[in-house]
């Protein structure tokens, strides 16, 4: 499943680069305060089309390019697309473990819906 929060995190991120601006720029251009385009950029704040639209003209760009999908979200793991905006070594490392606790969850309940439906009785 693609979280489409990362998607725009991610784009609105690779055109601030781009562009060469700041988040505080950003924030003025569009008319919102540095705190909300911060929880924009990791991802924790929906974007309605309205501030979408604000984006786009602030960059210069179509609304497309800030909602379009490149290979990196397509993995579909927020976890692991997350941990591409973490700034520390320690915060990554905290990440990949809850990714890999999620995993085992994961793992062990399908082990748990095949032993189920092994238990049934089999008719010949």
């Amino acid at each position: 499943m693609i979280d489409m929060n990362t998607v725009i995190a991610h784009n609105v991120s690779e055109q601030l680069k781009k562009q060469n601006k700041k988040q505080t720029e950003l924030a003025e251009g569009i008319g919102v305060t540095k705190q909300v385009v911060n929880k924009i950029l990791n991802g924790s704040r929906m974007v309605n089309a309205v501030e979408l639209h604000r984006i786009a003209d602030y960059f210069h760009v179509s609304m497309e390019e800030l909602v379009a999908i490149h290979d990196m979200e397509q993995d579909g793991n927020v976890i692991r697309a997350f941990m591409g905006q973490v700034e520390t070594d320690a915060a990554r490392e905290a990440l990949a473990i809850a990714d890999e606790l999620a995993d085992m969850v994961l793992f062990h309940a399908r082990v748990r819906e095949n032993s189920e439906a092994m238990m049934q009785t089999w008719e010949i």
